[in-house]
């Protein structure tokens, strides 16, 4: 029986994804920074495990109380929208490290008890920003593009060792909590000069053409971790496979 290690389980794409692959018979590690082991089922083969990517202490605790896994996702993320001139670099120093350094940090930690047995997958979360610009998120994108990067580089290097690593790009999907785990950061934000624009901006996330579920996502990472083929990229949701046939 395979084990998965979800990172950000405590709500959206981590929260749907530890019920989906727990569902299809895996053991899975469901990891967040605040335990809420309320809001996933009892059971032998479901463990609830505190976690903080950006610590590194957090992170060895974590994958020594998980014990061996066969697949590591990293979903664990944090939004932000706002113009970038009023975006202070403190702001983007955080983004980065959950969104990038996190990432980064989880699978250097994961890959050498992959590469001793041979066998793993890296799945990680990132986002269809990345197949089509959007306006307001210009941090979020770039540290969403940087992991597109490093995943694809690293497929390449990782290939002699039977290690795969894989992208899932969900698209706009309204239930996550995208913007409230942004929290306090976006404050002020949105300065006057573009309070117009901005205001443009969120009344078409109102009338969205199409819409990703957080079961979708969930099923794209279900794809990418069974995947042995050389696909890297998994678009999940209506609007993300529109933007990836149209790149």
């Amino acid at each position: 029986m395979k084990t998965v290690l979800i990172t950000g389980c405590s709500s959206g794409y981590g929260l749907e994804t530890a019920r989906h692959f727990h569902a299809r018979g895996w053991n899975v590690v469901a990891t967040m920074r605040t335990l809420r082991e309320d809001i996933l089922p009892r059971s032998e083969r479901l463990r609830v495990v505190p976690l903080d990517v950006t610590k590194p202490e957090s992170i060895a605790a974590a994958l020594e109380a998980s014990g061996p896994i066969d697949v590591l996702v990293n979903n664990a993320g944090i939004g932000l929208m706002g113009a970038f001139e009023a975006t202070p670099m403190a702001t983007v120093r955080d983004v980065f490290e959950t969104n990038v350094f996190g990432v980064m940090a989880m699978t250097q930690a994961v890959l050498p008890l992959f590469r001793a047995r041979r066998s793993g997958v890296v799945v990680n979360v990132t986002s269809s920003a990345t197949l089509s610009p959007m306006p307001l998120v210009a941090v979020y994108t770039a540290s969403k593009v940087a992991i597109e990067g490093f995943t694809a580089s690293l497929a390449f290097e990782l290939e002699a060792f039977n290690l795969r690593v894989k992208l899932v790009e969900p698209g706009y999907c309204p239930s996550t909590r995208f913007t409230s785990n942004g929290g306090p950061r976006m404050e002020g934000l949105f300065p006057e000069p573009y309070a117009p624009f901005a205001q443009r901006i969120f009344a078409s996330f109102g009338q969205p053409a199409a819409v990703t579920r957080e079961s979708d996502v969930a099923e794209a990472v279900w794809l990418a971790a069974n995947d042995s083929s050389e696909q890297l990229r998994f678009p999940a949701g209506p609007d993300a496979v529109a933007l990836a046939r149209s790149a």
